[in-house]
């Protein structure tokens, strides 16, 4: 998963060098300050117990809909044409589902017995 994100950010970080200088260092830094926070977050969880883990995954995922808002201001104030915006949109609709899904199976996983106990 890190590394398809990580995938994204190179594409987007090429698209960023086209990006009208005014805007590059004002949404364009806020965009890139946003997909290496979820870069930050997902590596982090990778390595988290499993009560670490949600809300550090739940933290990734505000920041992935947050990055989809952000490239849609870009693409309505067209300094991100329409093929580029739906590229990365693409993309990270395709990362927000497999985060939602760790997240999920997390919440729904029922922990282990510890030794000596039973279930119920």
């Amino acid at each position: 998963m890190i590394e398809h994100v990580l995938a994204v950010y190179k594409l987007w970080f090429e698209y960023r060098d086209n990006f009208p200088r005014k805007s590059r260092y004002t949404l364009g830094d806020r965009i890139d300050a946003r997909f290496i926070q979820i870069l930050e977050l997902l590596f982090a969880a990778s390595y988290q117990s499993r009560e670490e883990k949600l809300p550090t995954i739940a933290r990734a995922l505000t920041g992935i809909d947050a990055l989809k808002f952000l490239l849609r201001v870009a693409w309505e104030m067209r300094v991100l044409d329409t093929k580029k915006y739906a590229d990365l949109s693409e993309q990270l609709h395709e990362i927000g589902r497999m985060v939602g899904g760790w997240k999920k199976g997390l919440q729904t996983k029922t922990p282990a017995p510890r030794a000596g106990e039973r279930r119920a």
